[in-house]
């Protein structure tokens, strides 16, 4: 069996020590004054990527004897590297949020302790039943930050399950949802709000506000079921599953800046905080830690691959995406974040549906002479309905597909071969064959345009059919 290098070197060792300590520094420094939860979470980000990067190194080949390996097909020698290795970074994650837990609240914990000065105050009864001033604590921002633990840790045991038993699709497709109760829960008893607001032209008929009661909850649910899966079908070259997340991720605390920093920036503009602040901080205090274990797989995922990401990546970070949103409130913003998923999802869906025969794997092939990635194709072993097979046709002709036809016994053309429907192969029939690093930044780059794009829409034109941008 093939062994990975399993050491740090000097440097690497050296390096991540000195990140390690100075962060740990910063967390000590914070309790010196008013305990500044953004600080600390930064400073917790950096000692999770050290963890993540060197759990990864240190693991690999523990999975590989477990039997969690793969053979990297992008390249000639086929060699066998670590699968699975997103568990690292979900588990290096999940301990660091939980750690984290008592920095948001410092404030509110000193306050409503005797640790806040309240030790020789005599309290009335009162005061007394209620215990201490704990009734001022935010309970309701413990619970939200509770629930998105929970469910991030459900969606990790599933999504290693996956990795472990090969799931089929049609079974693990609602895991997701089961992970998303926690936060739907939570989302219900604390906020509740199942109202949408109403586009300006529409409003004469369905006035401002439209209560979508149940819907909104199976909305959310199925905003669930789709982000983490989207990320998976969304897959297939090294460095992919991981760049595509990393990418969202910015766009998001890019977005949670917008609302965090104008008061800092423009006191006499903006002199109170925006009142969706704390959401927005939520979302940073669970997506810092998130991009460092994140690039701390991807220095290892990019190509040419030391370790393979496996499925529970995928549904981590997808998970991540669901919780941020739902409870920061801004699920309708994410969607413009994820164009090319929701692309890449309705481009396959012919084949996810079996319209069109599904491979099980629809990975561009490597082209083992000239060391590039190709599309992979489909063969119809049986020929097509002829309604299907002008829909191919028409596809082909617009350049969405390549296709390949040949003259049956009858002597008609039939359409034998097409490209597989992956946003991936498209990429390569647009383009042509490319190195699979190239293929990768491309569709990293395109993940990125489409975000800032979605960005722009949701904060500079969407005044053009509601009264008012909630910046």
């Amino acid at each position: 069996m093939a062994q990975v290098n399993a050491h740090l070197s000097r440097s690497e060792t050296l390096s991540l020590l000195s990140l390690f300590l100075a962060c740990f520094a910063i967390i000590a420094n914070t309790f010196q004054g008013d305990g500044n939860p953004l600080i600390a979470s930064l400073a917790f980000s950096g000692i999770a990527y050290c963890a993540s990067y060197a759990m990864i190194r240190w693991l690999g080949n523990t999975f590989m004897k477990a039997g969690l390996k793969g053979k990297d097909m992008g390249r000639k020698s086929l060699p066998e590297i670590p699968e699975t290795m997103g568990a690292i970074c979900a588990v290096v994650y999940l301990l660091v949020i939980i750690v984290f837990i008592p920095f948001p609240f410092y404030k509110d914990i000193v306050a409503a302790t005797s640790g806040g000065g309240n030790r020789d105050v005599i309290r009335k009864t009162q005061q007394i039943e209620t215990g201490r001033f704990l009734q001022r604590f935010p309970h309701s921002k413990l619970a939200s930050y509770l629930s998105a633990i929970l469910s991030l840790q459900s969606i990790t045991i599933l999504g290693v399950g996956d990795d472990l038993f090969d799931i089929r699709w049609r079974h693990k497709l609602f895991i997701p949802a089961f992970a998303a109760i926690p936060l739907l829960i939570v989302y219900f008893v604390d906020f509740g709000v199942t109202s949408i607001v109403i586009p300006t032209p529409m409003r004469p008929y369905l006035g401002e506000l439209f209560d979508l009661g149940l819907i909104y909850y199976l909305y959310m649910a199925a905003f669930a079921i789709f982000t983490p899966n989207s990320i998976n079908i969304f897959a297939g070259i090294n460095g992919i599953e991981v760049s595509q997340s990393l990418t969202i991720a910015l766009l998001i605390m890019l977005n949670d800046l917008l609302y965090i920093l104008p008061p800092y920036i423009y006191p006499s503009s903006f002199p109170q905080p925006h009142p969706a602040t704390d959401s927005h901080l939520f979302s940073l205090y669970l997506l810092l830690p998130f991009t460092a274990v994140s690039i701390a797989l991807l220095q290892h995922n990019w190509y040419p691959a030391r370790v393979f990401v496996g499925d529970t990546y995928c549904y981590f970070a997808g998970m991540v995406f669901v919780v941020v949103g739902i409870l920061g409130h801004f699920s309708k913003t994410l969607w413009l974040l994820l164009i090319p998923q929701v692309f890449n999802f309705l481009y396959s869906a012919p084949q996810l549906f079996h319209f069109l025969p599904c491979p099980r794997h629809r990975l561009p092939k490597f082209n083992a002479r000239t060391g590039l990635r190709e599309p992979s194709t489909v063969e119809f072993k049986v020929p097509l309905h002829p309604l299907k097979e002008q829909v191919v046709k028409i596809a082909g002709k617009v350049g969405l597909v390549r296709v390949t036809e040949a003259k049956d016994e009858e002597g008609r053309r039939r359409v034998v071969e097409c490209s597989n429907l992956t946003i991936i192969n498209l990429w390569l029939v647009w383009f042509g064959p490319m190195r699979e690093d190239t293929l990768a930044w491309g569709l990293t780059l395109l993940q990125a345009g489409c975000g800032l794009v979605g960005l722009f829409v949701r904060h500079r034109l969407a005044g053009l059919i509601f009264t008012a941008d909630n910046l």
